[in-house]
């Protein structure tokens, strides 16, 4: 057994152990970009070109691995400028920092319930989703770009009867409004009371959708529900919204 070790690693140095992780690291960091923004077709000709690659590598076919070549930097160039405002959002965020954008984001969901609260009382409509990984603009449809800081008044405003964006959803990415007015996939596969509306059965399709969470407010009964998962909690009080919000967006709120 020991000599084997021995023998092992007189062909597989550390330096060699290093860079098959390191290698192994950005594959999975590319894998993981991939399945995030959707991109899985994407990712099954990337394998389709690699296996490509390696059979005609193993049969030295020098006109084909050559061809591959160009097509593989062509393909590079194209990938950065597809994804290019995913690439520029990871950067940002990575650049951001953890604690600034905890403390950001619990500043949000506090403005966001002062927007509910007041919109409750009056029985405003309302429906708010919180983005997390998975971009929600690409599951919608007639959104129309804000990218605003999130504010009360500006939440109010927006949901404000008879205003050009009030019959949609409100998406929220960070600690801004993105988008408005955008029409969501409606709930599947589930029964539901026939007393929920359309905001109700848009935030339960959305969160089976993705990994989003969607905040709804009757217009009916001024009640507050939140989607997660696929699921709906219904008639939360503000307390209760703040803690699920914080606890699910992994925020200790007694930190903020």
């Amino acid at each position: 057994m020991c000599k084997g070790l021995f023998w092992l690693r007189d062909f597989f140095s550390l330096r060699d152990f290093l860079d098959i992780s390191l290698l192994s690291v950005i594959f999975y960091l590319f894998y993981s970009f991939l399945v995030r923004y959707r991109g899985i077709k994407l990712l099954t000709w990337v394998l389709f070109f690699i296996v490509l690659w390696l059979v005609a590598s193993v049969l030295d076919l020098r006109a084909v691995s050559w061809l591959l070549g160009q097509i593989w930097s062509i393909f590079l160039f194209a990938l950065v400028v597809i994804f290019q405002p995913e690439l520029r959002r990871s950067l940002q965020s990575l650049g951001g920092g953890l604690f600034f954008q905890r403390y950001s984001r619990a500043k949000t969901i506090k403005r966001v319930i002062k927007a509910i609260a007041y919109m409750a009382e009056k029985q405003i409509g309302a429906l708010i989703v919180f983005e997390r990984s998975i971009p929600v603009v690409n599951l919608s449809e007639g959104c129309v770009k804000l990218d605003a800081l999130v504010s009360p008044e500006l939440l109010i405003t927006i949901f404000y009867p008879l205003t050009p964006l009030h019959d949609g959803a409100a998406i929220i990415r960070g600690n801004r409004i993105t988008y408005a007015s955008c029409v969501l996939p409606l709930a599947q596969g589930v029964e539901l009371d026939t007393k929920l509306g359309t905001r109700h059965r848009a935030a339960i399709g959305i969160t089976q959708h993705s990994d989003a969470l969607a905040v709804v407010v009757s217009e009916e009964t001024g009640s507050i529900s939140l989607a997660v998962g696929g699921k709906l909690y219904r008639n939360l009080t503000e307390e209760e919204l703040k803690e699920i919000l914080f606890r699910e967006l992994g925020i200790d709120e007694q930190k903020e």
